[in-house]
Protein backbone atom coordinates (compact mmCIF):
# COMPACT_ATOMS: atom_id res chain seq x y z
CA UNK A 1 0.00 0.00 0.00
CA UNK A 2 1.37 3.61 -1.03
CA UNK A 3 1.93 5.23 1.81
CA UNK A 4 0.48 8.63 0.76
CA UNK A 5 -2.87 6.22 -0.66
CA UNK A 6 -6.05 8.09 1.73
CA UNK A 7 -7.64 5.87 3.94
CA UNK A 8 -10.87 6.01 5.79
CA UNK A 9 -9.99 5.88 10.33
CA UNK A 10 -13.00 6.55 11.50
CA UNK A 11 -17.20 6.68 10.23
CA UNK A 12 -20.44 8.45 11.67
CA UNK A 13 -24.14 8.54 10.35
CA UNK A 14 -27.40 9.42 11.07
CA UNK A 15 -29.64 7.53 8.83
CA UNK A 16 -33.68 6.21 8.85
CA UNK A 17 -32.09 3.19 10.29
CA UNK A 18 -31.11 5.37 13.66
CA UNK A 19 -28.34 7.50 15.27
CA UNK A 20 -24.83 6.07 14.86
CA UNK A 21 -22.73 3.99 12.66
CA UNK A 22 -23.94 1.16 14.39
CA UNK A 23 -27.40 1.67 13.58
CA UNK A 24 -26.42 1.87 10.48
CA UNK A 25 -24.90 -1.44 9.92
CA UNK A 26 -27.36 -3.20 11.86
CA UNK A 27 -30.19 -1.99 9.75
CA UNK A 28 -28.62 -3.69 6.37
CA UNK A 29 -28.15 -6.70 8.22
CA UNK A 30 -31.72 -6.49 8.87
CA UNK A 31 -33.06 -5.61 5.62
CA UNK A 32 -35.73 -4.04 6.21
CA UNK A 33 -36.87 -1.03 4.72
CA UNK A 34 -36.71 2.30 7.01
CA UNK A 35 -39.39 3.74 4.95
CA UNK A 36 -42.40 5.02 6.10
CA UNK A 37 -45.67 7.47 5.80
CA UNK A 38 -44.55 11.78 6.28
CA UNK A 39 -44.78 12.48 9.83
CA UNK A 40 -43.43 15.50 10.27
CA UNK A 41 -45.84 17.96 7.94
CA UNK A 42 -49.32 17.13 6.09
CA UNK A 43 -48.78 15.49 3.41
CA UNK A 44 -52.20 14.79 2.10
CA UNK A 45 -52.11 17.51 -0.39
CA UNK A 46 -49.43 15.43 -1.93
CA UNK A 47 -49.61 12.51 -4.39
CA UNK A 48 -46.06 11.39 -2.86
CA UNK A 49 -46.53 10.36 0.62
CA UNK A 50 -43.74 8.09 1.59
CA UNK A 51 -40.66 8.76 2.66
CA UNK A 52 -37.58 7.55 4.54
CA UNK A 53 -37.11 10.08 8.05
CA UNK A 54 -34.74 9.61 10.54
CA UNK A 55 -37.46 9.44 12.51
CA UNK A 56 -34.75 8.64 15.97
CA UNK A 57 -32.82 11.70 15.51
CA UNK A 58 -33.61 14.61 17.70
CA UNK A 59 -31.52 17.98 17.04
CA UNK A 60 -31.55 18.99 20.11
CA UNK A 61 -29.67 16.46 21.33
CA UNK A 62 -26.14 17.91 19.16
CA UNK A 63 -26.67 21.21 18.77
CA UNK A 64 -27.60 24.09 21.70
CA UNK A 65 -30.84 24.74 22.16
CA UNK A 66 -30.67 28.52 21.19
CA UNK A 67 -29.11 27.79 18.00
CA UNK A 68 -31.90 25.20 17.08
CA UNK A 69 -34.28 28.63 15.22
CA UNK A 70 -30.80 29.65 13.80
CA UNK A 71 -30.28 26.46 11.74
CA UNK A 72 -31.32 23.90 9.39
CA UNK A 73 -31.82 19.98 10.32
CA UNK A 74 -28.84 19.06 8.00
CA UNK A 75 -26.22 21.02 10.54
CA UNK A 76 -27.39 18.87 13.40
CA UNK A 77 -27.66 15.62 11.49
CA UNK A 78 -24.05 16.29 10.01
CA UNK A 79 -22.37 17.36 13.00
CA UNK A 80 -23.30 14.37 15.02
CA UNK A 81 -22.17 11.88 11.96
CA UNK A 82 -18.48 14.60 12.36
CA UNK A 83 -18.51 14.02 15.78
CA UNK A 84 -18.79 10.42 16.00
CA UNK A 85 -16.57 9.84 13.15
CA UNK A 86 -13.44 11.50 14.65
CA UNK A 87 -14.50 9.79 18.24
CA UNK A 88 -14.19 6.38 15.97
CA UNK A 89 -10.85 7.88 14.55
CA UNK A 90 -9.70 8.00 17.97
CA UNK A 91 -9.04 11.82 16.84
CA UNK A 92 -9.47 13.96 19.94
CA UNK A 93 -10.61 16.97 18.63
CA UNK A 94 -10.95 19.36 22.25
CA UNK A 95 -6.69 18.20 22.53
CA UNK A 96 -5.94 18.85 18.79
CA UNK A 97 -3.12 21.75 18.39
CA UNK A 98 -3.35 24.98 16.31
CA UNK A 99 -1.36 23.26 13.98
CA UNK A 100 -3.11 20.15 13.69
CA UNK A 101 -6.36 22.42 13.56
CA UNK A 102 -5.38 23.98 10.49
CA UNK A 103 -4.52 20.95 9.21
CA UNK A 104 -7.95 19.15 8.97
CA UNK A 105 -9.78 20.12 6.39
CA UNK A 106 -13.61 19.53 6.30
CA UNK A 107 -14.73 18.50 2.45
CA UNK A 108 -18.65 17.45 2.29
CA UNK A 109 -21.78 17.17 -0.51
CA UNK A 110 -24.83 18.49 0.16
CA UNK A 111 -27.88 18.91 -2.55
CA UNK A 112 -30.04 20.90 -1.12
CA UNK A 113 -28.49 22.23 2.09
CA UNK A 114 -30.78 24.57 4.55
CA UNK A 115 -33.72 23.90 2.04
CA UNK A 116 -36.16 23.21 4.93
CA UNK A 117 -34.92 26.54 6.61
CA UNK A 118 -35.63 28.23 3.58
CA UNK A 119 -38.92 27.26 2.84
CA UNK A 120 -39.71 27.78 6.63
CA UNK A 121 -38.36 31.54 6.48
CA UNK A 122 -39.60 32.29 2.79
CA UNK A 123 -43.46 31.52 4.54
CA UNK A 124 -43.00 34.40 6.58
CA UNK A 125 -41.30 36.58 3.98
CA UNK A 126 -43.95 36.04 1.40
CA UNK A 127 -46.92 35.37 4.05
CA UNK A 128 -47.02 39.38 5.53
CA UNK A 129 -45.30 38.07 8.18
CA UNK A 130 -41.30 39.69 7.81
CA UNK A 131 -40.67 40.07 11.61
CA UNK A 132 -41.44 36.45 12.06
CA UNK A 133 -38.25 36.00 9.86
CA UNK A 134 -34.68 34.89 11.31
CA UNK A 135 -31.81 37.25 10.36
CA UNK A 136 -30.16 34.28 9.83
CA UNK A 137 -32.58 33.14 7.31
CA UNK A 138 -30.49 34.08 4.23
CA UNK A 139 -26.74 32.63 6.22
CA UNK A 140 -28.28 29.66 7.19
CA UNK A 141 -30.17 28.71 3.99
CA UNK A 142 -27.04 28.64 2.17
CA UNK A 143 -25.56 25.52 0.58
CA UNK A 144 -21.92 26.58 1.24
CA UNK A 145 -22.85 26.83 4.93
CA UNK A 146 -22.76 23.03 5.95
CA UNK A 147 -19.30 22.77 6.14
CA UNK A 148 -18.71 26.37 8.15
CA UNK A 149 -21.19 24.90 10.30
CA UNK A 150 -19.24 21.78 10.98
CA UNK A 151 -16.01 23.40 11.40
CA UNK A 152 -17.16 25.57 13.64
CA UNK A 153 -19.03 23.52 15.89
CA UNK A 154 -15.30 21.58 15.86
CA UNK A 155 -13.28 24.18 16.06
CA UNK A 156 -11.56 23.21 12.63
CA UNK A 157 -9.28 25.70 10.47
CA UNK A 158 -8.31 24.00 7.57
CA UNK A 159 -9.87 24.50 4.08
CA UNK A 160 -13.92 24.03 4.32
CA UNK A 161 -15.51 23.63 1.35
CA UNK A 162 -19.11 21.91 0.16
CA UNK A 163 -19.29 20.59 -2.82
CA UNK A 164 -23.10 20.67 -4.41
CA UNK A 165 -23.59 19.07 -7.97
CA UNK A 166 -26.64 17.42 -7.05
CA UNK A 167 -26.92 13.36 -6.06
CA UNK A 168 -23.04 13.12 -6.38
CA UNK A 169 -22.26 15.97 -4.16
CA UNK A 170 -21.17 13.46 -1.59
CA UNK A 171 -19.56 11.12 -4.22
CA UNK A 172 -17.54 14.21 -5.65
CA UNK A 173 -16.85 15.40 -2.18
CA UNK A 174 -15.19 12.20 -1.02
CA UNK A 175 -13.03 12.13 -4.37
CA UNK A 176 -11.85 15.42 -3.79
CA UNK A 177 -10.89 14.59 0.00
CA UNK A 178 -9.29 12.14 -1.02
CA UNK A 179 -6.91 13.74 -3.48
CA UNK A 180 -6.03 16.70 -0.84
CA UNK A 181 -5.21 13.48 1.42
CA UNK A 182 -2.92 11.97 -1.51
CA UNK A 183 -1.56 15.74 -2.18
CA UNK A 184 0.26 15.81 1.57
CA UNK A 185 -1.79 19.35 1.95
CA UNK A 186 -3.59 18.39 5.06
CA UNK A 187 -3.02 15.56 7.96
CA UNK A 188 -6.54 14.57 7.99
CA UNK A 189 -10.15 15.38 6.18
CA UNK A 190 -13.60 15.71 7.66
CA UNK A 191 -15.95 14.33 3.85
CA UNK A 192 -18.95 12.66 3.26
CA UNK A 193 -22.16 13.41 2.92
CA UNK A 194 -25.76 15.39 4.39
CA UNK A 195 -29.11 15.96 2.92
CA UNK A 196 -32.41 16.70 5.07
CA UNK A 197 -34.40 17.68 2.35
CA UNK A 198 -37.83 15.99 3.39
CA UNK A 199 -40.20 19.46 3.21
CA UNK A 200 -43.38 20.10 1.28
CA UNK A 201 -41.83 21.91 -1.32
CA UNK A 202 -39.26 19.69 -2.36
CA UNK A 203 -41.61 16.82 -2.67
CA UNK A 204 -44.54 18.94 -4.44
CA UNK A 205 -41.06 20.02 -7.02
CA UNK A 206 -40.93 15.88 -7.24
CA UNK A 207 -44.45 15.37 -7.79
CA UNK A 208 -44.76 17.75 -10.48
CA UNK A 209 -41.44 15.81 -12.25
CA UNK A 210 -43.06 12.45 -11.38
CA UNK A 211 -40.19 11.15 -10.03
CA UNK A 212 -41.53 10.09 -6.90
CA UNK A 213 -43.18 6.69 -5.58
CA UNK A 214 -46.79 7.37 -5.77
CA UNK A 215 -48.22 3.99 -6.10
CA UNK A 216 -47.62 2.23 -2.73
CA UNK A 217 -48.67 5.15 -0.22
CA UNK A 218 -50.66 2.77 1.47
CA UNK A 219 -47.73 0.11 1.65
CA UNK A 220 -44.53 1.97 2.54
CA UNK A 221 -42.28 -0.53 3.10
CA UNK A 222 -42.95 -1.91 -0.76
CA UNK A 223 -42.26 1.89 -2.26
CA UNK A 224 -38.90 2.03 -2.53
CA UNK A 225 -38.09 -1.04 -5.29
CA UNK A 226 -35.09 -0.17 -7.73
CA UNK A 227 -34.99 -2.70 -10.93
CA UNK A 228 -38.42 -4.04 -10.07
CA UNK A 229 -40.86 -4.08 -13.25
CA UNK A 230 -43.17 -2.11 -10.72
CA UNK A 231 -41.44 0.41 -9.82
CA UNK A 232 -43.01 4.02 -10.20
CA UNK A 233 -39.91 6.21 -8.98
CA UNK A 234 -37.83 6.79 -5.84
CA UNK A 235 -38.68 7.45 -2.09
CA UNK A 236 -37.30 10.45 -0.54
CA UNK A 237 -34.84 10.01 2.24
CA UNK A 238 -32.38 12.08 4.74
CA UNK A 239 -29.20 11.66 6.62
CA UNK A 240 -25.33 11.88 7.46
CA UNK A 241 -22.47 9.65 6.49
CA UNK A 242 -19.49 11.19 7.49
CA UNK A 243 -15.65 9.73 7.23
CA UNK A 244 -12.04 11.02 8.68
CA UNK A 245 -9.44 10.40 5.98
CA UNK A 246 -6.28 10.39 6.55
CA UNK A 247 -2.51 9.12 4.49
CA UNK A 248 -1.85 4.94 5.09
CA UNK A 249 1.27 6.28 6.43
CA UNK A 250 -0.46 8.05 9.36
CA UNK A 251 -2.87 6.04 10.27
CA UNK A 252 -0.26 2.96 10.68
CA UNK A 253 1.75 5.57 12.73
CA UNK A 254 -1.21 6.52 15.18
CA UNK A 255 -2.30 3.05 15.00
CA UNK A 256 -5.98 3.48 14.05
CA UNK A 257 -7.94 1.08 12.77
CA UNK A 258 -8.43 1.02 9.12
CA UNK A 259 -11.98 0.40 7.12
CA UNK A 260 -10.38 1.01 3.42
CA UNK A 261 -8.51 2.78 1.17
CA UNK A 262 -10.22 5.26 -1.09
CA UNK A 263 -8.24 3.96 -4.14
CA UNK A 264 -9.63 5.99 -6.68
CA UNK A 265 -12.14 8.53 -8.34
CA UNK A 266 -14.08 8.92 -11.42
CA UNK A 267 -16.54 11.92 -12.85
CA UNK A 268 -17.65 12.41 -16.08
CA UNK A 269 -21.10 14.20 -17.89
CA UNK A 270 -22.92 13.61 -20.25
CA UNK A 271 -23.71 17.06 -22.10
CA UNK A 272 -27.38 15.80 -22.65
CA UNK A 273 -29.92 16.95 -20.41
CA UNK A 274 -30.93 19.02 -17.16
CA UNK A 275 -32.72 15.74 -15.93
CA UNK A 276 -33.05 13.61 -18.11
CA UNK A 277 -30.04 10.26 -18.47
CA UNK A 278 -28.33 9.63 -21.81
CA UNK A 279 -29.49 6.78 -23.18
CA UNK A 280 -26.48 4.84 -23.73
CA UNK A 281 -24.83 4.74 -20.67
CA UNK A 282 -21.64 5.44 -21.93
CA UNK A 283 -20.76 8.07 -19.91
CA UNK A 284 -21.85 6.32 -16.78
CA UNK A 285 -19.42 3.74 -17.60
CA UNK A 286 -16.84 5.72 -18.23
CA UNK A 287 -16.90 7.53 -14.57
CA UNK A 288 -16.83 4.14 -13.43
CA UNK A 289 -13.79 3.32 -15.67
CA UNK A 290 -12.03 6.68 -14.42
CA UNK A 291 -12.41 5.56 -11.30
CA UNK A 292 -10.64 2.19 -11.57
CA UNK A 293 -7.97 3.80 -13.94
CA UNK A 294 -7.19 6.14 -11.00
CA UNK A 295 -6.91 3.46 -8.81
CA UNK A 296 -4.60 1.16 -10.92
CA UNK A 297 -7.24 -1.49 -10.84
CA UNK A 298 -8.90 -3.76 -13.45
CA UNK A 299 -12.22 -3.98 -13.84
CA UNK A 300 -11.86 -8.06 -13.26
CA UNK A 301 -10.63 -7.32 -9.71
CA UNK A 302 -14.04 -5.42 -8.89
CA UNK A 303 -15.95 -7.98 -6.22
CA UNK A 304 -19.00 -5.43 -5.72
CA UNK A 305 -20.98 -2.55 -7.27
CA UNK A 306 -23.15 -0.78 -4.67
CA UNK A 307 -25.34 1.50 -7.10
CA UNK A 308 -27.15 4.71 -7.68
CA UNK A 309 -30.71 2.45 -7.90
CA UNK A 310 -33.16 4.75 -7.45
CA UNK A 311 -36.20 2.66 -8.85
CA UNK A 312 -36.53 5.39 -11.60
CA UNK A 313 -37.63 4.11 -15.39
CA UNK A 314 -34.72 5.16 -16.73
CA UNK A 315 -32.31 5.81 -14.81
CA UNK A 316 -32.34 1.77 -13.68
CA UNK A 317 -31.91 0.94 -16.87
CA UNK A 318 -29.19 3.15 -18.08
CA UNK A 319 -27.09 2.29 -14.81
CA UNK A 320 -27.52 -1.44 -16.49
CA UNK A 321 -26.29 -0.57 -19.40
CA UNK A 322 -23.37 1.48 -17.95
CA UNK A 323 -22.37 -2.07 -15.88
CA UNK A 324 -22.35 -4.36 -19.11
CA UNK A 325 -20.46 -1.53 -21.11
CA UNK A 326 -17.81 -1.70 -17.89
CA UNK A 327 -17.86 -5.31 -17.52
CA UNK A 328 -18.74 -6.74 -20.66
CA UNK A 329 -19.52 -10.68 -19.93
CA UNK A 330 -18.48 -10.99 -16.47
CA UNK A 331 -21.24 -8.16 -15.88
CA UNK A 332 -24.18 -10.96 -14.79
CA UNK A 333 -21.53 -12.74 -12.98
CA UNK A 334 -20.58 -8.82 -11.00
CA UNK A 335 -22.20 -8.59 -7.40
CA UNK A 336 -24.30 -5.47 -7.15
CA UNK A 337 -27.22 -4.03 -4.90
CA UNK A 338 -29.14 -0.73 -4.21
CA UNK A 339 -28.78 0.50 -0.61
CA UNK A 340 -31.84 2.95 -1.52
CA UNK A 341 -34.24 0.17 -1.63
CA UNK A 342 -33.73 0.14 2.03
CA UNK A 343 -33.06 3.80 3.07
CA UNK A 344 -34.71 6.10 0.49
CA UNK A 345 -32.77 8.75 -1.95
CA UNK A 346 -30.97 11.12 0.18
CA UNK A 347 -29.96 13.30 -3.02
CA UNK A 348 -26.45 14.49 -2.12
CA UNK A 349 -25.83 12.14 0.45
CA UNK A 350 -26.32 9.27 -2.07
CA UNK A 351 -22.69 8.65 -2.58
CA UNK A 352 -21.41 9.12 1.31
CA UNK A 353 -24.52 6.17 2.41
CA UNK A 354 -22.89 3.96 -0.05
CA UNK A 355 -19.66 3.99 0.59
CA UNK A 356 -21.09 3.16 4.22
CA UNK A 357 -22.78 0.28 2.87
CA UNK A 358 -19.55 -1.09 1.28
CA UNK A 359 -17.49 -0.49 4.54
CA UNK A 360 -20.35 -3.12 5.87
CA UNK A 361 -19.97 -5.42 3.43
CA UNK A 362 -15.76 -5.21 3.54
CA UNK A 363 -16.17 -5.69 7.04
CA UNK A 364 -18.90 -8.27 7.31
CA UNK A 365 -18.32 -10.67 4.62
CA UNK A 366 -22.14 -9.97 3.63
CA UNK A 367 -23.57 -7.87 0.81
CA UNK A 368 -26.74 -6.03 1.82
CA UNK A 369 -29.82 -6.96 -0.60
CA UNK A 370 -32.06 -4.34 -2.90
CA UNK A 371 -34.86 -5.18 -1.33
CA UNK A 372 -38.38 -5.43 -2.71
CA UNK A 373 -36.79 -6.83 -6.34
CA UNK A 374 -39.95 -9.44 -6.68
CA UNK A 375 -40.73 -8.83 -10.55
CA UNK A 376 -37.08 -7.66 -12.07
CA UNK A 377 -37.73 -5.46 -14.94
CA UNK A 378 -36.33 -7.79 -18.40
CA UNK A 379 -34.37 -5.07 -19.14
CA UNK A 380 -32.64 -5.00 -15.88
CA UNK A 381 -30.95 -8.46 -15.84
CA UNK A 382 -27.52 -8.57 -13.59
CA UNK A 383 -27.15 -9.49 -10.35
CA UNK A 384 -28.68 -7.11 -7.56
CA UNK A 385 -28.61 -9.32 -5.14
CA UNK A 386 -32.73 -9.72 -4.64
CA UNK A 387 -34.55 -9.47 -1.28
CA UNK A 388 -31.75 -11.36 0.43
CA UNK A 389 -28.36 -10.52 1.67
CA UNK A 390 -25.26 -12.64 0.26
CA UNK A 391 -22.15 -13.62 1.47
CA UNK A 392 -19.31 -12.69 -0.95
CA UNK A 393 -15.87 -11.52 0.47
CA UNK A 394 -15.51 -8.00 -0.96
CA UNK A 395 -11.46 -6.68 -1.56
CA UNK A 396 -12.50 -4.23 -4.08
CA UNK A 397 -15.86 -2.18 -4.54
CA UNK A 398 -17.03 0.68 -6.80
CA UNK A 399 -19.61 3.33 -5.39
CA UNK A 400 -21.66 5.05 -8.61
CA UNK A 401 -23.97 7.64 -8.64
CA UNK A 402 -25.79 9.17 -10.97
CA UNK A 403 -27.04 13.21 -10.71
CA UNK A 404 -29.55 15.49 -12.30
CA UNK A 405 -27.51 17.92 -14.90
CA UNK A 406 -25.82 14.68 -16.74
CA UNK A 407 -23.53 13.87 -13.93
CA UNK A 408 -21.59 10.52 -12.97
CA UNK A 409 -19.72 9.93 -10.36
CA UNK A 410 -17.52 7.08 -8.97
CA UNK A 411 -15.48 5.48 -6.22
CA UNK A 412 -13.33 2.56 -6.11
CA UNK A 413 -12.45 1.40 -2.18
CA UNK A 414 -10.42 -1.25 -1.68
CA UNK A 415 -9.31 -3.12 2.08
CA UNK A 416 -5.69 -2.36 2.22
CA UNK A 417 -4.74 -5.80 3.05
CA UNK A 418 -5.41 -6.26 -0.68
CA UNK A 419 -2.21 -5.80 -3.04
Amino acid sequence: MNPDTPVITGVGAVSPFGVGRAAYFRGLKAALPATGPITRFDSSSLKSRVVAEARDFDPADHVHPDELKRVPRVVPMAIAAAREAFAEAGVDLAGLSLESRRKTAVIVGTGAGGIDFAEAQYAHFFGGEYKKATPYAVSSSFVGMLSSEISIALGLRGASHVLSTGCTSSTDAIGYAARLVRSGAVERVLTGGAEACITPGILAGFDRMKVTSTAFNAEPLRASRPFDRDRDGFVLGEGAWMFVLESYRSAREAGRRIYAAVGGYGSTCEAYHRVKVEPSGEEAARALQEALADGGTACEEVDYVNLHGTATEMNDVVETLALKRLFGARAPRVATSATKSLIGHPQGASGAAGVAAILYAMETGEIPPTANLENPDPRCDLDYTPRHAARREVRIALANCLAFGSKNSALLLRRTDVA
